[in-house]
């Protein structure tokens, strides 16, 4: 019995001391793995369509249900107005990078775009000198060539009759009556009948009932103004004419660019029509009154039409050489790194060479000159600045509730509307590349996206809100045929399913109203959803963005277009020439 006891409580001794160490002696060892499983849950998972999700661990997003994935290390430190940028989201949009500076004599050129117009000095108009009826015409359609005494038609006038009549009379007493004679003929000659043609009246004795009118002048018919069977009176126009051997270049400046141009200050005049040809020519007129619509001043120059090389509403651009001194302190930059909105212009500077970190900077800037834009404040020479995918920059800093273009204090993405997608990201797997067969599928369809939106800007621009609503049903439908299953990448489906959401949204809203002012309303962010994502995805075709300052109240919007020119869908007809083309997009 007395054994047992022992045994017993030698059990339970070893058993305790066991368990103390079990306790006490790994406490260090435990403290370790603690550690340990502490540290492993620094790591941020964050949400690509919702950055403000911010969870210690893999899992899905509460707000959309996408796969979290992991955050950038050392985001937590970047700035407001800083992003960071994947090497792989870099390679995908082509962003390039360019460091500030001029360099001597380069890019010193004002350049201004301008119309051909018909030189009003020398157009005529080609008037009824007496009242009667056509009887026949001879030149029957505007853009007839006419020339000086060319006959015009035949004109049956009772007063001219008359007035013949009288001469024949007058013709058997000019010896006994010679002033009654001489009045005669005065009155014909205020008709503009010739010598000829009162000698040949008065030679043939007759009275001619239908008489013909020649032309005065010698030019382009540009307006017929009577036909067959009219009754005229006498100074009714029948013809304008004008003479195309000179034309007038019209071209607008900004106010900004005012105090570089003189009268006969020389400047070179390209046009599309024929671009291997430079035509020298100097301005001969600056209007004294600045257009308050358009903030621009007329300006002209007067050129020789030789073989009529210049069609009146051809577009030309005139090349301004700036002083040497004038360039010499102007600091450019190309005009693809600059975001317009509103009076704000706005780059995205490289704060850290060789790392993708990109910040938002305002800049003020001066002249166009060529393809560059004069920098007055914002930038110093040596600093590196995006030059080739900006939307896209500026695209991602929206998705990152970041400082933007279109979002001056940040912690917002895109623009506000929630929903309205359909895409199922539930089996996309991160930063796996495209094949050029799928991507080249991908970018067909986008293309068919963006040819149904050109559709709707021609509609905007002809200020027809019944066809705007159609084309808009039409965009609808492209944007339901794009077929996203075949993109993996996340560096592209991620933004392009933000895209996608707002793009159904603002084109429902076009479509579901019939009021022009509200559709261009949603035009603008609909236009900026696009030019993101003709950064993100590209496109076969060439496309421009054009960008004027005086849309939505002055704050200023972009829209594509497959022209290199001005057609404004902000105004239509009423400012159909208020933009410039900023960038080109291939």
């Amino acid at each position: 019995m007395v054994n047992k006891t022992i045994v017993y409580t030698a059990v339970a001794l070893l058993g305790g001391l066991l368990l103390g160490y079990m306790l006490f002696g790994g406490n260090s060892d435990s403290h370790v793995h603690e550690e340990t499983a502490i540290e492993a849950t620094d790591e941020i998972w964050t949400c690509s369509m919702h950055p403000q999700i911010r969870q210690p661990e893999a899992g899905s997003c509460p707000i959309c249900g996408m796969d979290l994935i992991k955050a950038e290390n050392g985001d937590t430190a970047l700035k407001a107005d800083q992003i960071r940028m994947t090497e792989n989201a870099l390679q995908l949009a082509d962003i390039q990078t360019t460091k500030v500076g001029m360099e001597d004599g380069a890019n010193n050129t004002l350049v201004l775009s301008g119309k051909i117009q018909e030189n009003e000095e020398a157009n005529t108009v080609q008037v009824a000198y007496f009242n009667g009826r056509i009887e026949r015409l001879q030149v029957n359609f505007t853009g007839e060539q006419i020339r000086k005494g060319q006959l015009l038609g035949r004109i049956y006038s009772p007063e001219l009759v008359s007035a013949q009549q009288e001469l024949l009379t007058a013709a058997t007493l000019k010896e006994s009556q010679p002033q009654l004679y001489s009045a005669v003929r005065n009155k014909l000659k205020l008709w503009k009948l010739s010598d000829n043609q009162i000698r040949e009246i008065e030679s043939s004795g007759k009275v001619r009932e239908n008489f013909p009118v020649y032309s005065t002048v010698s030019g382009v018919v540009t307006e017929k103004l009577v036909a067959e069977g009219d009754y005229i009176k006498q100074g009714q126009p029948l013809f304008r004419i004008a003479n195309l051997s000179t034309v007038w270049a019209i071209f607008d400046a900004y106010e900004s660019q005012i105090s570089s141009l003189k009268l006969r200050q020389s400047l070179v005049i390209t046009t599309q029509a024929i671009p291997d040809k430079k035509i020298q020519a100097s301005i001969s007129f600056i209007d004294p009154v600045l257009n308050s619509k358009t903030r621009t001043v007329r300006l002209r120059a007067t050129l020789n039409n030789v073989n009529n090389q210049f069609k009146p509403g051809m577009f030309v651009q005139g090349l301004v050489a700036m002083s040497q001194e004038e360039g010499a302190k102007a600091l450019t930059i190309p005009a693809s790194a600059v975001l317009w909105t509103g009076k704000r212009s706005v780059v995205y500077v490289k704060p850290q060479p060789g790392q993708p970190i990109f910040e938002l900077r305002e800049i003020q800037l001066g002249q166009h000159l060529g393809d560059q834009y004069e920098v007055l404040e914002g930038l110093t020479p040596g600093e590196e600045i995006v030059t080739n995918g900006t939307f896209t920059v500026d695209a991602a800093a929206q998705l990152q509730g970041k400082k933007s273009m279109m979002n001056q204090e940040g912690g917002k993405t895109m623009t506000g509307h929630e929903g309205h997608g359909n895409i199922d990201h539930g089996d996309v797997q991160s930063a796996t590349p495209i094949s050029d067969s799928r991507m080249a599928k991908i970018k067909v369809q986008f293309g068919h996206i963006l040819d149904a939106y050109i559709m709707l800007t021609d509609a905007l621009v002809a200020s027809n809100a019944k066809k705007a609503s159609a084309q808009a049903k039409a965009l609808s439908l492209q944007l339901e045929k794009m077929d996203v299953s075949i993109i993996s990448d996340r560096e592209i489906i991620d933004p392009w399913s933000k895209i996608y959401k707002e793009l159904v949204q603002y084109t429902d809203d076009i479509q579901g109203t019939a009021d022009l002012l509200t559709q261009r309303q949603h035009f603008k962010p609909l236009s900026n959803l696009l030019i993101s994502g003709v950064e993100l995805i590209g496109t076969d075709k060439i496309y421009y963005s054009v960008y004027c300052p005086m849309a939505d109240n002055n704050n200023g919007a972009y829209w594509i277009s497959s022209k290199d020119e001005v057609l404004n869908p902000y105004y239509g007809s009423s400012m159909l020439k208020c933009g410039a083309v900023k960038e080109k997009f291939n």
